[in-house]
């Protein structure tokens, strides 16, 4: 039987659960990635150094985790 294009089809409580720990760790993967980007920061600045490239990476990386946690995140609590 077809399904509304609206609807999503119902998902197994064990992977909803699934689902729901990688977001969680996702999540703290982005923390980690925030905390690495400060310590760069930091570093560059007592060395009166401008903005390391690598910032721009660990950013970019941060980004691409959110989305991935956006789609997949099935409660919505991004």
């Amino acid at each position: 039987m077809n399904e509304p294009d609206n609807e999503k089809p119902a998902l197994d409580p064990a992977v909803i659960e699934h689902l729901q720990e990688v977001v969680s760790q996702l999540r703290e993967s982005v923390s980690r990635l925030d905390d690495v980007a400060m310590d760069v920061l930091r570093s560059a600045y007592s060395r009166r150094e401008a903005r390391p490239a690598i910032d721009k990476t660990i950013t970019q990386a941060r980004r691409a985790i959110e989305k991935a946690i956006h789609l997949i995140d099935i409660d919505g609590h991004s």
